[in-house]
């Protein structure tokens, strides 16, 4: 039963992906808003959980203000989706219609030019995916790290997927820093969503006011490798498929302890205050809905 189960789910994602892709950009985007709505009072955990990482953002929410933000952020989360279903079968022209940057010629390609690849830290926010194929339609090897997901037939499609759009997709695991490394040291761009501990045991941080741990692989590979770490956020526009992408300045990363863990937590603390800024200035697309500190309901479990 339960290999049916499985099999069912994938099916699901499979049949959902085929529906967005007929739908055209403006059925698509008016479609995002009734799945999420349905999301949001179907989930009151994650409804909870989401009311508490908003108020971390902005301790001054609360009532109608607080209940709108939470929608918003179910919005986002169904809008990222219908947007990963889409992408594939969109255009290169399509694409970078919709996508505005500020800064990417300066720090991401200045980065590949100094020769040591370039890794770009995101938070869960806004719709990263959309930046990933437009980044590969321009040319630039881009590999991203992803979480492994059950069932195993739903995962293996969900890296079909991204492979489809351009993109090297590295299983989160033990192997995974030594694929990641080989593709800095040839020059690649490396995506690396960092405001979520999921392999646990990452430095310790202050993180919107309270301490919590992040993964400190961003740190670690650009202290052993020399590339620079590049905090930067996509974020929706109020355009049909807009985007705007924020990169920001890299990340200052050199060798100041006499052991790397001391200058990994030091650099994962500066990765922490970028995570920050990026978040702060779109809280209601930041869609994290699992528990990311000690004092969240779920933690660790």
């Amino acid at each position: 039963m339960t290999r049916i189960a499985d099999y069912l789910t994938a099916s699901t994602y499979r049949v959902g992906a085929l529906a967005a892709q007929a739908m055209p950009s403006v059925v698509a985007a008016g479609v995002a808003s009734p799945l999420a709505f349905g999301a949001n009072v179907a989930s009151p955990q994650r409804r909870a959980m989401i009311e508490r990482h908003l108020r971390r953002v902005d301790p001054s929410l609360g009532g109608i203000r607080l209940r709108r933000g939470v929608q918003q952020a179910f919005d986002s989360y169904a809008k990222y989706w219908l947007e990963s279903f889409r992408l594939p079968n969109l255009s290169k022209r399509a694409v970078a219609a919709g996508f505005s940057e500020e800064g990417y010629e300066e720090h991401i390609v200045g980065g590949l030019r100094q020769g040591n690849g370039v890794i770009i830290a995101l938070p869960h926010l806004g719709g990263w995916e959309w930046a990933g194929r437009w980044i590969a339609d321009r040319g630039h090897p881009i590999t991203v790290v992803v979480e492994r997901i059950d069932p195993p037939e739903l995962f293996e499609w969900f890296v079909e997927l991204r492979s489809d759009l351009g993109m090297t997709v590295v299983p989160l695991g033990p192997q995974a820093a030594t694929t990641v490394m080989q593709a800095l040291r040839d020059n690649h761009i490396v995506c690396l969503v960092s405001d979520r501990d999921l392999m646990g045991g990452g430095p310790e941080v202050d993180f919107f006011g309270e301490r919590t741990t992040l993964p400190g692989g961003a740190a670690t590979l650009a202290l052993r490798t020399g590339a620079p770490i590049i905090p930067t956020g996509v974020y929706f526009t109020n355009r049909v498929d807009g985007h705007f992408a924020w990169v920001k300045p890299p990340i200052i990363v050199q060798r100041e302890a006499k052991r790397l863990r001391d200058d990994v937590d030091r650099v994962t603390q500066l990765v922490a205050d970028e995570l920050e800024s990026l978040i702060r200035r779109a809280p209601f697309q930041w869609h994290l809905f699992q528990p990311n500190w000690p004092s969240d309901p779920g933690y660790g479990h």
